[in-house]
């Protein structure tokens, strides 16, 4: 793609061909004495920015919203969606101004100012928050998982209250789709058959354009699909998202709406991020599940144009798509080639074995793909021996099955096994040394967010197990 300067950018505005009722124009409102604090270049190439446009005064007064690109027209996004498991009837865009789109990638400014939408909330996003979800949607996509990814962060003077006063910030986070399961329920709930044909038209040009002219219920099969690869994903890296509400769910299967997140310390299937969630519904072992339950509040949005016994049928075939992408990828993590259901139950009693030792779940796996029979290493993450090392006699068995050498085996495990997953303790530190003015962190946050596998030599004490006292933190919807 060609580079170009920000004063030579030209963008589209594809959802405001929508009906009306679809969206709300809106102005950003600029945050008082903004300044930058990081920027992804390689965000930046793909929507052709010139990477020397990122140091520029004119780029933070763009990330500000105080810009517009040429052909911009700003709006915040109608949607509704059901709120651990409640249903509300309009939601929307209540702190995000969508910008433009260049090329397949929508353009939102996280924290611009109040929408139509905003409700009681006053439009911002505090540095806390702004830090964790530029720093996390880089480490997701770092691990090769479908999410948004943001272009940069800025910091400000503005204050803004949550539980105590904090600065304002902005995210210009960027997607190929904001369309949500909420968006589709919005219509539906308010029977607007016109609007909701219109959505799933524009939802297939968009993220399947495959599917054009195909009948309907073709879209929903896929979405099902996606969202079944996703959950998959999400399980096998240890990630909790920890507010899996219908209006943070994408129709195009990526990972969206970072708030009261985590990455696994110890594994715990019963593990809740979000200290909201008193019930864990949104457990780290429930988001399957969830994941399929937000596809029923989906499909009967779609009833009033899709038959119910399509999808019906798709939506049967969920729990297989996701149980076989779930063990492909465990298979992989486990160094297992061919893996079949056998499988399933070593890789279900080495997790239990996880869980009963309480030991880290990232290191596990990066230490397991240096396995060559030697088990002390294996062994030393956990307080007890034996059960481990039982596991270990089963697992030496299957390897034996394995066509690949151990080297093989070893250099895949390592390609595959992140050494370094953004916990929330190390977030933190970068959160707390950027509120004294220190961004240093949040730099090499993004580095190692960026190259999860590589070694990163100075950063050692990142990949080791989890420090006790920071251990199973639960966040606020505001973090």
């Amino acid at each position: 793609m060609k580079k170009e300067k920000l004063n030579q950018i030209t963008v589209t505005n594809p959802y405001l061909t929508l009906p009306p009722l679809c969206y709300d124009k809106v102005n950003p409102t600029p945050l008082k004495n903004p300044f930058l604090i990081h920027a992804n270049n390689n965000v930046a190439d793909e929507i052709g920015l010139e990477s020397s446009e990122l140091t520029s005064d004119e780029f933070v007064i763009f990330v500000n919203g105080d810009f517009k690109l040429q052909g911009s027209e700003p709006f915040a996004m109608c949607y509704a969606g059901h709120q651990f498991g409640y249903f509300v009837e309009r939601l929307g865009d209540g702190r995000a101004i969508n910008i433009g789109t260049i090329g397949k990638l929508h353009l939102q400014l996280k924290g611009a100012g109040l929408t139509l939408y905003s409700r009681s909330g006053d439009g911002r996003a505090v540095l806390r928050s702004s830090i964790r979800e530029y720093l996390m949607s880089e480490a997701i996509h770092g691990l090769n998982i479908p999410t948004s990814r943001a272009l940069a962060l800025i910091g400000s003077t503005q204050k803004v209250i949550r539980e105590d006063w904090e600065r304002g910030a902005i995210v210009l986070r960027v997607a190929p789709s904001w369309i949500r399961f909420g968006t589709f329920e919005y219509f539906a709930h308010n029977d607007k058959p016109k609007e909701l044909k219109a959505l799933l038209d524009f939802a297939i040009e968009e993220s399947y354009p495959h599917l054009k002219g195909e009948e309907y219920h073709h879209f929903f099969s896929e979405v099902v699909g996606r969202t079944a690869r996703l959950m998959a994903h999400w399980q096998s890296v240890g990630f909790n998202h920890g507010v899996m509400n219908t209006d943070n769910m994408s129709i195009a299967g990526i990972t969206i709406d970072y708030g009261p997140f985590a990455f696994l310390d110890d594994y715990d299937i019963r593990y809740i991020c979000n200290h909201t969630d008193r019930r864990g519904r949104y457990s780290f072992g429930n988001q399957p599940s969830i994941g399929e339950w937000n596809l029923q509040a989906l499909m009967v949005a779609l009833m009033g144009v899709i038959p119910k016994e399509q999808m019906e049928k798709s939506l049967a075939r969920y729990k297989r798509l996701y149980s076989e992408h779930y063990l492909y990828l465990m298979g992989e993590k486990f160094g297992l080639d061919g893996v079949n259901d056998e499988d399933f139950e070593l890789i279900k009693s080495g997790l239990l074995t996880l869980q009963m030792l309480q030991v880290d779940y990232t290191l596990f796996f990066r230490t397991l793909s240096r396995y060559d029979g030697d088990r002390k290493a294996i062994l030393d993450l956990g307080l007890y021996h034996q059960p481990m090392s039982e596991w270990l006699d089963i697992y030496d068995e299957r390897l034996k099955k394995n066509s690949m050498t151990t080297q093989t085996r070893i250099t895949k495990m390592l390609s595959i096994n992140p050494k370094f997953v953004l916990k929330n303790y190390m977030i933190q530190e970068a959160i707390d040394k950027a509120k004294l003015g220190d961004f240093e962190l949040v730099d090499v946050l993004f580095k190692i967010a960026q190259n999860p596998y590589d070694e990163h030599e100075a950063y050692e004490r990142y990949a080791m197990a989890t420090p006790a006292q920071f251990k199973n933190q639960k966040l606020s919807c505001s973090s």
